[in-house]
């Protein structure tokens, strides 16, 4: 097929062709961003918590005017006696759950040398074996481990930090035996853990989800009122209503917090609800558009196949072939979306950098394009059968119907 023919033509039908490919590049710069954020969105719902979420609940109670060491023993001893409770234990965070334990830390006492921003799991007796944490270097913690809370973390303690957290501060190097620091406080290294998400499902880039610190520590007057039950993951739903019933009896002065009592996978699943609505709207939003820009360059053909039945007729009449009138057609779409897709990559970019100004978003991996690029040539080439078909479809004697 000669392209200069087809060329002569659409240059006749200047406006509906801009029209045609300025559709096609908005459509190609919305699919590539659509495209990258469900993607995003699916990775982030995809994250390793590290920990057991089949097995595991968690318990929050809110009482200003309780004593701690008091709460917890009730609440320890009452729950741990009710039927299919594997273990239950004090711990301040769960992934998916709030925050509890946010802060910078220093890879230096003077504090100059930043490690980033992590966040510490302060875990009392039980919790390490409880959550299902696989060990990737270091010692189980022993109960030598265990120190009293200052303020909202121990003063100074053995630490297990996640294997990603390690790559970042000592990449390359041993972490075990390295040292930290959160201000004052001062952390030893003493084992690395495969995964552990952050509390709150990770927020942030791939690389930072896993910045976690396991401390463990002596529940007590600053460490209290969260807890972490284990039970068979066939029975949790069972034994974490149980709980929740019993603690009316155990601790009547203490307020159930019911959104965060719940199952990690519960409060997976809350998490990431909005994620899941924006990914099927951004499905949605997908969809509506290749249908629009397929059912623009159908009327485009089609109001081009009426116009030119002649024309035809007179290839026809000369010896052009059904599948000549077919590839003409196809010919002359192809390259009106090769000028809209050209046009939309740089419209893809120019919204992506929009996005990452206003809303953090990372920049459009170069993948994306063709990925766009490849869908609308897949919905332009089909949609324009239809039309090009018809047009295949008539006869040499159209040549001289208007004669």
């Amino acid at each position: 097929m000669q392209i200069r023919p087809v060329l002569s033509a659409l240059r006749r039908h200047r406006l509906a062709t801009l029209l045609i490919a300025l559709e096609i590049a908005l459509a190609c710069a919305v699919l590539c961003n659509a495209f990258f954020l469900i993607a995003t969105r699916v990775s982030a719902m995809a994250i390793h918590s590290g920990v057991d979420e089949s097995a595991l609940a968690q318990i929050k109670l809110d009482c200003d005017d309780c004593n701690a060491n008091d709460l917890n023993a009730r609440v320890l001893s009452g729950i741990g006696k009710l039927p299919g409770v594997q273990s239950v234990s004090v711990i301040n965070a769960v992934p998916f759950g709030d925050h509890a334990g946010t802060s910078g830390i220093t890879l230096d006492v003077a504090g100059r040398h930043s490690g980033g921003v992590v966040d510490f799991y302060v875990a009392g007796p039980g919790s390490f074996e409880a959550m299902g944490l696989k060990l990737a270097a270091g010692a189980l913690p022993t109960k030598q481990d265990y120190g009293p809370v200052d303020t909202f973390l121990p003063a100074d303690a053995s630490v297990w930090v996640t294997h990603a957290l390690a790559e970042h501060l000592w990449s390359g190097v041993d972490p075990l035996g390295k040292e930290f620091w959160m201000d004052k406080y001062h952390y030893r290294v003493t084992g690395v853990v495969a995964h552990l998400a952050r509390p709150g499902g990770g927020e942030g880039g791939p690389e930072t989800r896993e910045w976690s610190v396991f401390v463990p520590a002596l529940p007590g007057k600053n460490f209290s009122g969260n807890y972490l039950l284990r039970a068979e993951p066939a029975q949790l739903q069972r034994v974490l209503r149980d709980a929740r019933a019993a603690l009316a009896k155990i601790v009547p002065e203490a307020v159930l917090d019911q959104q965060a009592s719940k199952s990690i996978g519960q409060l997976r699943d809350g998490y990431f609800q909005t994620d899941r609505a924006m990914a099927g709207i951004l499905v949605g939003v997908i969809t509506a558009l290749l249908l629009v820009t397929a059912l623009g360059i159908v009327g485009l053909a089609s109001f081009w196949v009426q116009q030119r039945r002649r024309q035809i007729g007179v290839r026809r009449a000369l010896g052009a072939t059904r599948s000549d009138i077919v590839a003409y057609f196809q010919t002359e779409n192809f390259l009106i979306v090769s000028g809209g897709i050209v046009l939309g990559m740089l419209l893809a970019f120019a919204i992506n950098l929009l996005l990452m100004q206003h809303y953090e978003l990372p920049r459009l991996p170069l993948y994306y394009l063709p990925i766009g690029a490849l869908s609308l040539y897949a919905i332009g080439q089909l949609a324009v059968l239809g039309p090009a078909l018809r047009a295949a479809a008539v006869p040499p004697v159209e040549a001289t119907r208007s004669v």
